[in-house]
């Protein structure tokens, strides 16, 4: 059999089948030597890749869920922050926040200039690379139920302090590149944000709280429902030029007041999560 007219895997049930198997014996495998299981899956995924062995591509199927893996995590760290510790740690969190990104930020545009040789604005846009992140960690410190700690509060908070910022340098580099970095750019940037909170904070959680006093069985409507949720509000996020982690990660405060951690919908979410859309996010990682 010539193996170079299957692999990389094309087929849609060769590659979930392959996929499937590394979810369901990766963290058995890792587990036994004493590592998570989550690491596993970032460990096959760059052996399978199309950098390793060349078994599996980063394909629209593996991207679309890795990317719905990604605004999950986002989701279920908004979905288990409490609000009024949010609220409490915000300061920490916006300072925590810049230091993250500024420090990156700074040393990277000055490495890439002087030592790299790149232009100002290459060297800006590579330094924002190095300054944005995102919660990898978190489905770990979930795992181990210290997601309400407040180190872990603040990260999450800082976490969507960088990427707003590093997105704010990305949009105003290609409007730099592009010659529209003038009045207009500004007003813009800050009314697609002023109309995203003003939404997101009022209209939604009005729209949340109708249709949960409507719908009070749990039954498959909500569980579609919060998904809509999520994708909507990253949606909103993505059109009016912000990150739709950001947007992710609203949505899980939002439905924090909503959704009882000891639900069936709370169970259904989590296992839906865990079993898939975050395996598949730390594989296409």
């Amino acid at each position: 059999m010539d193996f170079s007219q299957i692999f990389p895997a094309k087929d849609p049930v060769i590659v979930f089948s392959i996929i499937s198997l590394i979810i369901l014996f990766i963290p058995i495998l890792f587990e036994r030597i004493h590592l998570p299981g989550l690491v596993g899956f970032i460990v096959i995924g760059a052996l399978l890749g199309e950098h390793g062995l060349n078994i599996l591509q980063r394909d629209s199927a593996i991207t679309l869920f890795g990317t719905v893996g990604l605004l999950y995590i986002m989701f279920a760290s908004g979905l288990e922050t409490d609000i009024d510790d949010f609220k409490k740690n915000t300061k920490r969190s916006i300072i925590f926040g810049l230091l993250t990104f500024i420090i990156p930020q700074g040393l990277g545009t000055l490495i890439s200039y002087y030592i790299l040789g790149f232009s100002w604005i290459s060297s800006i846009l590579l330094a924002s690379m190095f300054a944005s992140h995102t919660l990898l960690a978190y489905p770990l410190v979930s795992k181990f139920n210290i997601s309400k700690n407040e180190a872990v509060t603040i990260t999450v908070g800082g976490t969507i302090i960088v990427n707003f910022l590093a997105l704010l340098v990305l949009s105003v580099i290609i409007s730099a590149d592009g010659g529209e970095l003038n009045t207009k750019f500004w007003i813009k940037l800050t009314v697609n944000v002023f109309v995203f909170l003003l939404i997101v904070l009022f209209l939604i959680p009005r729209g949340c709280r109708w249709f949960f006093k409507r719908l009070n069985s749990e039954d498959g409507s909500q569980f579609v429902f919060v998904l809509f949720v999520v994708f909507g509000v990253s949606l909103l996020a993505q059109i009016l030029g912000i990150e739709p982690i950001i947007g992710a990660f609203f949505s899980g405060l939002i439905l924090s007041n909503l959704i009882s951690p000891t639900s069936k919908l709370a169970d259904r979410l989590s296992f839906t999560g865990n079993s898939l859309f975050i395996p598949f996010f730390l594989i296409c990682v």
